[in-house]
């Protein structure tokens, strides 16, 4: 099962961003955040290592293959 929406929208909630304010930092658009948080699209591999960055996060443990 992919965890990655309910992982993004953890971290960014974590952070006290709105889709918004996290769409600025990383450079995609609030709605491209929305879609991910909701599983109704997936994110590629480039995305996912954006996200990892900036969460200081791997992409394992984006996508529910670690739980730390």
């Amino acid at each position: 099962m992919n965890r990655f929406p309910e992982r993004l929208k953890k971290l960014r909630e974590e952070r006290g961003l709105s889709q918004n304010q996290l769409s600025k930092q990383v450079g995609f658009t609030q709605v491209a955040i929305s879609y991910w948080e909701r599983g109704l699209q997936i994110p590629n591999i480039d995305t996912l290592i954006v996200f990892a960055k900036y969460f200081k996060v791997s992409c394992d443990y984006l996508v529910g293959l670690e739980d730390y």
